[in-house]
């Protein structure tokens, strides 16, 4: 026994020797600003007892004297000359846990200031380790300063901001200070930058990289003033800028915590953006800017472009002089200066031009040796831009504006001369070949390396081609040599069927190898002189038009007729029609013919393109029928002269008159573009027919006319339909059972229906019999009551409303509806079979009642008798009888 009791002994001592309360305080000395909150957290660990432990707090004074504060369990327990405090929140203790509370005190005296105990009352079992500890508090006076000194109301783009803020307090004890600056824009205030409490800079994060790259910098001077520059501000600079002093303290464990701050507004700045201040002007030197320049050629032209803004040195510009909308000549933002001419440069006889700095913001364009071409309207575009914060050669656009512009006018002499213009070859009839000859002469004053160009034109005589008087350009040739084929031309032009040359230097040809009816007409040539400006661009100095030449020939007009005829008719819904076009011509030679099969429901309706066929056998849908229905049509060219039309299924939607607008056409040669000859329409067959929709009956049976009760009653709805009967796909039906009771009046009842998608609904019924609805086939529909009762006796009849797709509008149709005859239903009331078993039931009790009676009867009377004689002779008789 004793070898146990030792190592128990041991181990209770052991446990007993490890464990002691702790009772700790917030670390100190606690350095506070007069006026400010304080918070003192107490916490005790290792104790034993409730898990909830109560605490006490009391200081003491100068003199010694135990002062009691608040207590966590005892009312009682304050000071009276803490009662008010307390009662109005000023001091308090709050639990943060089961083994921590805080002593809270809202705003600080400096009669506050002594040596604060937190005590805990004594759970344990055994008295061991530390109840109480205690931390100083030291009342300073809030002497924290802070003076900003309010930045520029407004700066320009890409200046600096200076926020200077001073931030001094009286050092009376080992305290710290920081600055802080933040910029407030609307309700969201965003921090810039933080120095201190110990030296250390905290960024935001919105001026985190801007920081790193220099864009904001920390300037500390002396006597407590806090400098920070927003280096290249922009847009976003702008808001109301604060700063914030802080008085720290640091406590053991390296935790610095905020005793005291002021925040105070220094004043809003506003960023005035470049392009509100940027001006850009252009001006002959020594005139005003709207002032024209009039020079002679072989001048020398000179504008200034002058720039000016309120941010201008931090400016890099970017300056282009333009001429008429091109651009001339650029020097970009280091300075390097670039023509943006194309290259020959004055080789090429166009003017040099130089581009240069001649002050802050002013720049000087020279065009030496200035011609006709130099004449236009001069401007010069700027673009600035602004380094962004902290350099590193990224740049931004600030604005860009364009100068107002200046004219510059060139004194000279137009080139003059004349035209002629000669027929080379007549067509004689359609086909011939056409030649005409624009001559040009007595040429003076085209300048060297001046070129003559031409662009000839036509206008059609009444009654030929489109019936207008309009002139249309053919083609034309610019000062460079380039072709610029007209609209309606540029097919004949690029095939080679008409050829537009330059046969000598003042001699233009048109040429016509196959000539139409729709060229004869009037013809002239506008020859233009062209110089080149100082930009190498070509520039029409003259320009003169030949008198009109007329060219014509009697032609055999072409005879275009068609004729239409049925080849298939469509009498029915959904059947096949056919119509045939012929054609027959005269004075054309070989066409090719293109049709368009027009339809129109009535004689006063829009007419309607139902197909085309190109004259190169292209089949085109047209407009006129639904896209689903394509397939049903079908063009084709059956003869050298003959074109079959085919309608599949037509419908009530295709009737109307139906015809060909053909139009021949011919080729000039083979390989090139087909050319209209004449157009004719054929007379119109008529589409007409009346649709026979099919014809629907309806008729119900019942296998039997009577049932008993709790039988199962069959009847069925007959549908049959006759005439142009639909395929059973395109059938369906809407059936519906109705009731009328036996002995319930006249009223009728539904009982079940099923859709024309099967969906079958079947009414509420007061019965316990069941109704279900089944289709058997597609038409035939079941009804069928299951475990009948009397309630269900009565006349039972079916509708129906059919619907077909029609053939000939290829749309669901509803037919009518049907009503059938009726039928009478009788569950048979079983006289027997409904009495035998409450008969058998009646005379079972009888029998039962009767046997029951007779046996409490037999065992009343046994009783009863039984005790009636029993009653004993008496003794006093007996003895009397016996003396007799």
């Amino acid at each position: 026994m004793a070898n146990y009791l030792l190592p128990l002994l041991f181990g209770v001592l052991l446990i007993g020797g490890c464990w002691s309360r702790v009772v700790t305080v917030s670390p100190g000395p606690l350095i506070r600003v007069e006026g400010q909150r304080v918070a003192i957290t107490c916490d005790v660990n290792d104790y034993d007892g409730h898990r909830e432990q109560d605490f006490e707090w009391a200081m003491s004074n100068g003199i010694g004297q135990r002062i009691n504060i608040i207590s966590t369990f005892d009312a009682g327990f304050s000071h009276a000359s803490l009662s008010s405090r307390i009662a109005a929140g000023d001091i308090s203790v709050v639990r943060l846990q089961d083994n921590v509370v805080e002593l809270r005190i809202e705003e600080v005296r400096s009669g506050d200031a002594s040596i604060y105990s937190c005590q805990t009352p004594s759970t344990d079992t055994i008295i061991r380790g530390t109840y109480e500890a205690q931390v100083q508090l030291i009342v300073i006076s809030n002497t924290l300063s802070v003076l900003p000194e309010a930045p520029p109301p407004v700066v320009p783009e890409g200046s600096d901001i200076t926020l200077t803020c001073n931030v001094t307090r009286k050092l009376t004890q080992p305290t710290y200070l920081s600055v802080s600056w933040s910029i407030r824009k609307g309700a969201t205030s965003e921090e810039i930058l933080t120095f201190g409490p110990q030296g250390g800079v905290a960024v935001g994060p919105q001026f985190s990289r801007r920081y790193a790259e220099g864009g904001i910098r920390l300037v500390p001077r002396e006597n407590g003033v806090f400098g920070l520059v927003v280096s290249k501000a922009t847009a976003s600079d702008q808001g109301i800028y604060e700063c914030t002093g802080a008085e720290w303290t640091h406590v053991q464990g390296g935790k610095w915590i905020n005793i005291v701050e002021s925040k105070k507004e220094m004043g809003a700045v506003a960023v005035t953006t470049t392009g509100q201040s940027l001006s850009v002007t252009a001006s002959p030197p020594s005139s005003p800017p709207s002032a024209p320049v009039f020079l002679s050629p072989g001048d020398m032209l000179t504008l200034l472009c002058s720039v000016s803004a309120d941010n201008l040195r931090s400016l890099a510009l970017e300056v282009t002089w333009l001429a008429d909308g091109h651009d001339l000549i650029t020097a970009d933002r280091s300075g390097v200066v670039a023509s943006n001419a194309s290259s020959g440069g004055a080789a090429a006889g166009r003017a040099e031009a130089s581009l240069e700095r001649t002050g802050a913001g002013e720049f000087k364009l020279a065009v030496r040796g200035v011609g006709g071409g130099d004449a236009g309207a001069y401007a010069c575009r700027v673009r600035a831009f602004i380094e962004r914060g902290g350099g590193g050669g990224r740049w931004h656009m600030a604005a860009e504006k364009m100068s107002n512009p200046v004219e510059v006018k060139v004194s000279q002499i137009k080139p003059s001369f004349s035209l002629t213009l000669n027929p080379v070859q007549s067509p004689l009839m359609t086909a011939d070949p056409t030649e005409l000859a624009c001559h040009v002469t007595n040429i003076t004053n085209l300048p060297p390396g001046g070129r003559l160009g031409v662009a000839w034109a036509h206008t059609s005589l009444p009654g030929t081609g489109d019936g207008t008087q309009t002139s249309h350009p053919i083609a034309s040739l610019d000062g460079r040599g380039n072709l610029l084929p007209g609209g309606v031309y540029s097919d004949r032009l690029n095939s080679g069927v008409m050829s537009l040359t330059r046969v000598q230097p003042n001699t233009f040809k048109l040429r016509f190898l196959r000539t139409q009816e729709i060229d004869m007409g009037e013809y002239v040539c506008i020859v233009s002189a062209w110089t080149v400006n100082s930009q190498g661009d070509a520039v029409k100095a003259a320009e003169h038009q030949s008198s009109p030449l007329t060219v014509r020939w009697d032609p055999k007009r072409p005879i275009l007729n068609v004729a239409a005829k049925r080849v298939r008719e469509a009498s029915v819904g959904g059947a096949t029609f056919e119509m045939s076009c012929t054609v027959a011509i005269e004075n054309l030679g070989e066409v090719g013919y293109s049709v368009l099969i027009q339809s129109q429901d009535s004689v006063d309706s829009p007419v309607k393109t139902v197909m085309s066929l190109s004259p190169d056998n292209v089949l085109h849908p047209g407009g006129a029928m639904d896209p689903s229905r394509r397939d049903s049509l079908v063009l084709t060219k059956s003869g050298p002269a003959e074109f079959h039309f085919r309608l599949a299924g037509v419908q009530l939607s295709d009737r109307g008159f139906y015809w060909c607008d053909i139009t021949a056409w011919t080729k000039q040669q083979p390989g090139q573009a087909w050319t209209k000859a004449i157009s004719q329409e054929s007379n119109k067959v008529k589409i007409n027919f009346q649709e026979n929709g099919p014809s629907f009956s309806i008729a119900v049976q019942s296998d039997i006319s009577s049932v008993y009760p709790w039988e199962t009653a069959n009847m069925e709805c007959w549908l049959s339909v006759s005439g142009s009967s639909p395929k059973i796909d395109h059938l369906a039906y809407e059936v519906q059972w109705f009731f009328t009771r036996l002995r319930g009046g006249s009223s009728v009842t539904r009982l079940a229906s099923v859709d024309r998608f099967g969906v079958v609904k079947k009414e509420f019924r007061n019965s316990s019999s069941e109704i279900s609805l089944e289709r058997k086939d597609a038409n035939n529909y079941m009804l069928q009551v299951h475990a009948t009762q009397d309630s269900d006796s009565g006349e039972y009849h079916c509708t129906a409303t059919p619907w077909y797709l029609s053939a000939s509008t290829g749309a669901w149709t509803q037919a009518a509806e049907l009503t059938s005859n009726r039928v009478f239903l009788t569950v048979r009331f079983a006289v027997w079979d409904s009495l035998k078993l409450p008969l058998l039931y009646g005379a079972s009790a009888s029998l039962g009642v009767g046997l029951f009676s007779l046996v409490l009867g037999l065992v009343c009377a046994q009783c009863c008798c039984r005790n009636a004689t029993h009653t004993p002779r008496s003794r006093n008789k007996l003895m009397d009888l016996e003396m007799d």
